[in-house]
């Protein structure tokens, strides 16, 4: 399952200001909104583990990552606040890698689910 943006919120098990979370299957703790206002949203350049160097990331209303679990693996930070991880079949990031021509991290996810896959049938 890939979470981008409002979906990182959703995977995530803790949500800061909020008792409850909604999916819950990161362990995780997000924080919404918390680049700012919907008139605060900016594009960044993203270095992202086993993704790219440089990732044309674009940032609107984002959550970010405030704690993750010892089994989460970080893949990017901004500002050192983490934007994007991994924990399992499941990942997640704070900004919309579908508004960029960049197809990277939605390759990286694809190879996710055939990994996935592969492992059902062993």
């Amino acid at each position: 399952m890939f979470g981008t943006c409002a979906g990182l919120i959703l995977l995530a098990k803790d949500l800061v200001g909020y008792n409850e979370s909604h999916i819950g299957v990161m362990d995780i703790k997000v924080e919404r909104n918390s680049f700012g206002r919907q008139v605060d949203s900016f594009e960044a350049d993203l270095a992202i583990k086993d993704v790219a160097e440089s990732f044309p990331a674009v940032f609107i209303r984002a959550p970010h990552i405030v704690e993750a679990g010892e089994n989460v693996e970080i893949l990017s930070k901004h500002n050192d606040r983490i934007v994007a991880a991994r924990e399992g079949q499941f990942l997640g990031c704070s900004f919309h890698p579908e508004l960029t021509d960049n197809h990277g991290l939605t390759a990286y996810f694809v190879e996710m689910v055939k990994e996935a896959r592969a492992k059902q049938f062993v």
